[in-house]
């Protein structure tokens, strides 16, 4: 999915008022990575991903429990994941705040729950209804959930992110994977084609 990183003005407006409707080349240790696992392992594999990209959701469905399983929860690799915005990018954007609101122990849980709700809000065009729900199940309630996302600072703060990835690692799309700085992958991704670039990480190459 094509990125529109141009429209972050328009998302600020637009997260407010998402929140104020009443029923509607990478490097490791980027300031604001999200990670789990080993992050002493010989090996980081990090994720650019927008929660409103179809693929990153195909991703975290299909293939990620079992990436996860194999390594990150085993402290095999150090995963990082790494925000990144697509169409509707004021969604996305206050997708990222709200999960980080949720806190850092819930937030790939928020991302998760997102990822699931992805069909309802492309179907419906009701995107505060499910993200609200999301807040809810993670302890959060309504007042909380309407602070959340019209926190301006947070906002710049994906903006931010955004940014270094468009003009650092030169993301132009998602997912996109890297192993110890090199990109391995773009868009739909098997375990295969990352079980191969570990191995070559692991083994020196």
């Amino acid at each position: 999915m094509k990125t529109l990183v141009r429209t972050l003005a328009i998302a600020a407006a637009s997260i407010s008022l998402l929140a104020a409707c009443g029923d509607k080349g990478a490097k490791t240790g980027a300031e604001g990575d999200m990670d789990l696992g080993n992050p002493n392992a010989k090996v980081t594999l990090v994720e650019y991903a927008s929660v409103t990209c179809s693929h990153c959701a195909r991703f975290d469905k299909d293939v990620f429990p079992a990436l996860r399983a194999k390594y990150i929860d085993n402290g095999k690799i150090h995963y990082v994941f790494r925000e990144f915005l697509t169409t509707p990018a004021p969604v996305a954007a206050a997708g990222f705040v709200l999960a980080r609101c949720a806190g850092k122990d819930k937030y790939f849980q928020v991302i998760e729950a997102m990822f699931r709700a992805q069909d309802e809000m492309f179907q419906t065009g009701d995107f505060r209804t499910p993200y609200l729900r999301i807040a809810k199940s993670m302890g959060m309630t309504e007042d909380q959930f309407n602070t959340c996302l019209n926190d301006s600072a947070a906002l710049d703060a994906v903006s931010k992110r955004v940014q270094r990835a468009v003009d650092v690692d030169k993301i132009d799309g998602t997912p996109t994977f890297f192993v110890n700085g090199k990109q391995v992958a773009t868009g739909e991704t098997s375990l295969d084609k990352l079980d191969a670039a570990i191995a070559a990480a692991q083994a020196g190459k």
